[in-house]
């Protein structure tokens, strides 16, 4: 009878430290907004046996890389444009599972103060990514500065430009390179997450902005094998829940919207 209590018991605390330690789901994330987010949830998701990892990176490559190549389970940084973008570019089948956020994308500058101040000739930094760069593109156009061939061109580049009346000449560089070079270019278009992680505050700082109805969600991405799978489902629950909208209207005062 004690070596069946005893073995019981310990086959209770196997349980109990199993449920503790939770599944693994690994997931990566660029710093700001979206591994903040992740980190908010972590014990949550950890209540309900998933233990959250995550891995920040600052390129929008290797992210989608090594999910595909299943070292990661999931990532969350991307919108949908670029997402499709990325998979027709290099083969990959990566999918969305829910949408989350916002952030608008804007134009800084330290040169000028509003955009009519920009010379005739003065250089924009805009993404050399294609989606990122129609979205940049396609938010000049709207302040008009520009007209493209086709204005609902997410994936339009500088050679789209149909109009440019004033010349001005665009540099085009790698998303997380833009804030850099703030100093040394007359307006900087930066995606929201660098903007914040540089000390811009994009709802004060930005000459142009998209507004709320910016159809470039932030996404929690993963593969067909895995998007329905138990982890990845509650962590989608939990992105989306009233705690994280509530963080997110405190902690980035307009410059990152819920999409929930």
């Amino acid at each position: 009878m004690k070596k069946v209590l005893l073995f019981t018991a310990l086959a209770a605390a196997l349980t109990a430290s199993l449920a503790q330690a939770g599944e693994k789901l690994v997931v990566a994330a660029t710093p700001v907004p979206h591994a903040e987010i992740l980190e908010l949830i972590k014990p949550t998701l950890a209540k309900e046996g998933v233990d959250l990892e995550i891995k920040v990176f600052t390129d929008y490559v290797q992210p989608n890389v090594q999910v595909d190549q299943k070292r990661l389970d999931a990532n969350y940084f991307q919108t949908l444009p670029y997402l499709k973008s990325f998979n027709e570019g290099k083969g990959t089948n990566l999918v969305t599972v829910i949408g989350v956020h916002v952030e608008p994308f804007g134009g800084y500058s330290k040169k000028v103060k509003t955009l009519a101040e920009l010379k005739d000739g003065a250089t924009i930094a805009i993404p050399n990514e294609g989606s990122n760069s129609g979205r940049a593109l396609i938010l000049l156009q709207k302040a008009g500065l520009i007209e493209l061939k086709d204005p609902k061109n997410a994936l339009a580049t500088p050679k789209d430009i149909a109009k440019n009346p004033h010349n001005f000449k665009f540099k085009e560089l790698e998303s997380a390179m833009l804030p850099r070079v703030l100093d040394q270019v007359d307006l900087d278009m930066i995606n929201t997450n660098y903007a914040l992680e540089a000390g811009l505050n994009p709802a004060k700082d930005a000459l142009v902005i998209e507004g709320a109805d910016s159809p470039y969600v932030n996404f929690l991405v993963a593969r067909p094998d895995n998007k329905d799978s138990d982890a990845i489902q509650k962590l989608a629950k939990a992105l989306t829940s009233p705690e994280v909208k509530a963080f997110i209207a405190k902690k980035y005062n307009g410059a990152v919207l819920p999409a929930f």
